[in-house]
């Protein structure tokens, strides 16, 4: 029998950011519990602010009926002489049975103790309030509180519970607060308890009470109070989805009003504005040919159809904000863009102060400089750029708004009179600042923006700060993506051993292996392919990060095309040829010393191959596995392991250096296919 289940846990104005960190395992973690007590059926999970609810248009009123089966030790270790053994008691005391219950089955080869114990399904309304109880605790929202006198703890205090099965009121306590068959509505609409009967008045009173239940239609109502704005007065309303996510968790009844703010104001960097907008006040900028205007969207939780006094409100809220985001601004701007005090703000224990920062990355900047040799740049444009990249953290608005540092820096080195180059290098040190964050648009940008990863991986190692399990404090598994591509997109070389070793001679002497080993996972986890492309790669020697991203590409390409799986069996089988050969040593193939007519055949290939210039490694790998048909000629007619030691070492050289070019690639028995 079924019925449905409406289950709602009421609170305190949960706050946005932990409840939609932990909104993708909210679901999983109730359908884990009902799993496990032999209920998983389809549910529904729906949220406000105030209400966690969980609804099953059909739950099964118990549990079905199961048997569970118990197998023991072999009869003739069970019973001596027609007497049960203590093994055969034990296993009808485990199994809760008298020993004349217990019976045999055959289990492999052999007759064993066996029982078959029926279990009848218990109710469900007996489980309901274990299976909330342990749901409600298995939530993770980070920080939780304790209120009135109780010793758990929750992310806010609960307030009421309400649980109805079919029209029925299940007795369920939690944090001490006892289920009643009632819920609360929009505070505006009625500030007290409402009494409800059935699932189908629940839902029906939350939408007369001004609560939209669903997530998604607080979104979609949004949405079409954005696109009726913009329509209204011709204006582009930024959508920010972090931001939409939050006003979706914090109201119930969402409008979107517009208000006004003083055009005074649009003297800011138009960052500083909508970060300001954002950040404090979750409001969404508004812009009107492409420009950011002196207007703003506030998402208002308020029932009424007079906003009037809603917009001054939250006008009246933003004035200060920006008020003094135009004082630091303008302070700045008569203070300048000034080095002055990194002397003395410390960056890290044992790597001294931020000005000591600034030099690092100053020498691994010049020696950048000298590898890749930028034509849009100078060495003392770029010293310059690295000399002012810091300035802006001694600025009165990064300490406010630490989000906005070296964007900052560009403004001020703009209305210093510093050069484009320096200040959009200033503004891009950062960069890439995630897996979807724009990079450096410039190479003298993309070198101060390598400098600083550089010396805080180098810097950081060589304290011992390194990164363990899924801590990563200092974002360098981060710095190491950003460094792939940035190389990438740039066409950098950087070779990850030699580059490193070279770099890190200013450096307080450290195990530099365990830093090369980190730059190799991270290789291992930026690259979305078959994990044994990458080590094929990698064992192969190759430590070049643009070479290793074309290798990788190459061989993904190749593994991937029809007939591969054929190529690659005789290639395995030259792999095991060759695998107790020395690939490092220079081969060399006499072709006098040749005696069947496909040797000759297989080098006069592999010396065309070989031979050849290409265009790209896939070409190259191409060409190399284009020697199937002549190696397998070669493997059908001659004898690799001729009597001959001077035949023998020929015809081993031959296949050892057809296989050393292709390693030159990939080691491809590293390939699973």
């Amino acid at each position: 029998m079924i019925k449905p289940l409406l289950i709602e846990i009421g609170v305190e104005e949960l706050p946005a950011i932990p409840l939609l960190k932990e909104l993708s395992n909210i679901e999983k973690k109730y359908a884990d519990i009902l799993e496990k007590n032999s209920l998983l059926c389809e549910f529904e999970f729906y949220y406000t602010p105030r209400r966690l609810v969980l609804w099953h248009r059909e739950f099964k009123t118990e549990q079905d009926d199961s048997s569970e089966e118990f197998f023991g030790a072999p009869i003739d270790v069970a019973y001596k002489d027609g007497m049960p053994t203590p093994a055969a008691l034990g296993f009808a005391k485990k199994c809760g049975v008298d020993i004349k219950e217990i019976g045999s089955a055959q289990k492999g080869a052999k007759e064993v103790l066996y029982y078959k114990k029926e279990l009848k399904g218990k109710s469900s309304v007996l489980l309901l309030n274990e299976i909330i109880n342990e749901w409600i605790r298995s939530l993770d929202f980070g920080k939780s509180m304790r209120w009135g006198s109780l010793e758990e703890s929750f992310i806010r205090p609960i307030r009421w519970v309400n649980v109805l099965f079919g029209d029925e009121l299940v007795e369920i306590e939690l944090f001490g607060v006892k289920s009643k068959k009632e819920t609360f509505v929009h505070r505006t609409s009625n500030f007290g308890a409402v009494a409800i009967d059935s699932a189908k008045e629940y839902f029906e009173t939350l939408k007369e009470g001004g609560v939209t239940l669903f997530p998604e239609v607080r979104r979609e109502d949004i949405l079409n109070d954005f696109k009726r704005l913009e329509k209204q007065n011709s204006v582009n309303i930024e959508i920010d989805n972090d931001l939409l996510d939050e006003v979706v968790a914090i109201a119930e009844h969402p409008r979107a009003i517009l208000g006004t703010f003083d055009e005074t104001f649009l003297e800011l960097p138009p960052e500083v504005i909508i970060t300001s907008m954002k950040e404090h006040q979750r409001y969404f900028p508004v812009f009107k040919d492409a420009k950011l205007i002196n207007k703003f969207v506030v998402v208002s939780n308020a029932l009424t159809e007079d906003f009037s006094k809603v917009i001054q409100g939250n006008e009246k809220v933003l004035r200060p904000r920006l008020a003094d985001a135009l004082f630091f601004y303008n302070n700045d701007l008569k203070k300048g863009l000034s080095t002055e005090g990194l002397e003395k703000v410390v960056f890290m224990k044992g790597l001294g102060t931020v000005a000591d920062k600034i030099e690092r990355e100053r020498k691994i900047a010049n020696a950048l400089f000298d590898m890749y040799k930028p034509k849009d740049s100078s060495k003392e444009m770029l010293t310059r750029a690295i000399s002012l990249a810091k300035a802006d953290l001694m600025s009165e608005m990064v300490y406010e708004f630490t989000e906005l540092q070296g964007l900052m820096g560009y403004y001020y080195a703009k209305v210093a009179g510093e050069s484009d180059e320096v200040a959009i290098a200033i503004k891009e040190q950062y960069l890439p600042e995630g897996e979807d964050s724009k990079l450096p648009s410039t190479t003298m940008s993309a070198i101060v923006a390598m400098s600083l990863k550089l010396d805080t991986l180098l810097g950081l190692f060589s304290v011992n700060q390194i990164p363990t399990g899924s801590r990563d404090p200092f974002a360098l598994r981060r710095a190491v993506n950003g460094l792939i591509r940035i190389t990438k997109e740039h066409n950098l070389e950087f070779d990850i051993v030699e580059t490193l070793k070279y770099l890190s001679k200013e450096y307080v002497k450290f195990d530099i292996s365990k830093l090369e080993q980190f730059f190799l996972e991270r290789v291992r986890q930026y690259f979305k392919v078959n994990p044994s492309i990458i080590e094929a790669v990698l064992s192969s020697g190759e430590r070049e990060l643009l070479k290793i991203g074309k290798k990788i590409e190459a061989l993904e390409n190749m593994v991937s095309s029809e007939g591969f799986g054929e190529s690659f069996s005789t290639f395995k089988r030259v792999a095991n040829i060759t695998k107790d050969i020395d690939m490092s040593s220079k081969f060399s193939v006499d072709a006098k010393l040749f005696q069947e007519s496909a040797e000759e055949l297989l080098f006069a290939r592999y010396s065309e191959v070989s031979g050849a210039k290409y265009a790209s490694y896939e070409e190259e790998l191409d060409a190399l596995l284009g020697l199937k048909p002549e190696l397998d000629k070669f493997f059908d007619d001659v004898m690799v392991n001729a009597e001959d030691e001077s035949v023998r070492n020929n015809r081993k050289s031959l296949v050892a250096s057809i296989y050393k070019s292709i390693l030159n690639i990939a080691d491809i028995k590293e390939v699973s296919v």
